[in-house]
């Protein structure tokens, strides 16, 4: 009786044993467990951070790419505005130039007209001289498209006349037109780029 009530003891004592040790292991081992759970949590932050770093990286060096396009670009846009502006201003420089060369010839020969005139002996060859010097000047305004306005004879127009005075005529015909010009109008591709001076009879 005794020796079973030990045995019984006894036995108690080992299972007891045991279920400490059993207890001891799933302890330890939901402690690695954890350990590896915390583990593959700071592996992942760690990944996480190393891949937002490389985002961020990325980013500044598309930023900066984009930066030096733009400043590229406005460089660029200013140097065509400044060479923009010369040549607009070469253009408004030189904007009469061919006129001007046309011109030249003429004014060259109104200086021989003038010289010769001096040790001409005849009228009539100074007056020939200059009357091919104005045709000359007028083929060089016509094939610019400027004409002269008919002024006398013609009535007063407002639109095209400029009246600097008013004289009596005899003819009740001329009443109200144009008797004299002081100064020619001209046209240029039909617009008036000048007013005819004239003197209107009353």
């Amino acid at each position: 009786m005794a020796l079973n009530s030990i045995g019984s003891i006894f036995a108690m004592q080992i299972k007891k044993h045991n279920f400490m040790e059993d207890t001891n292991n799933l302890e330890e081992k939901d402690d690695q467990n954890l350990s590896n759970h915390e583990g593959e949590e700071t592996n992942g932050e760690d990944m996480a951070k190393d891949n937002m770093e490389q985002e961020i990286e990325n980013l500044k060096r598309q930023v900066e790419e984009q930066k030096d396009k733009f400043l590229r670009l406005f460089a660029e846009f200013d140097n065509y505005k400044k060479r923009l502006a010369k040549e607009r201003l070469e253009l408004f420089s030189m904007a009469g130039k061919d006129i001007i060369l046309e011109i030249l010839p003429v004014a060259d020969d109104i200086e021989r007209a003038v010289k010769a005139s001096i040790e001409a002996d005849e009228v009539e060859t100074v007056r020939e001289g200059l009357g091919l010097i104005a045709d000359k000047f007028k083929k060089v305004l016509e094939k610019r498209g400027v004409r002269p306005i008919d002024a006398i004879g013609s009535v007063f127009d407002v639109e095209k006349h400029e009246a600097i005075t008013e004289i009596p005529v005899q003819s009740e015909e001329m009443k109200g037109k144009i008797v004299d010009e002081i100064e020619k109008g001209y046209m240029m591709n039909d617009k008036i780029i000048r007013f005819s001076k004239v003197v209107v009879g009353k």
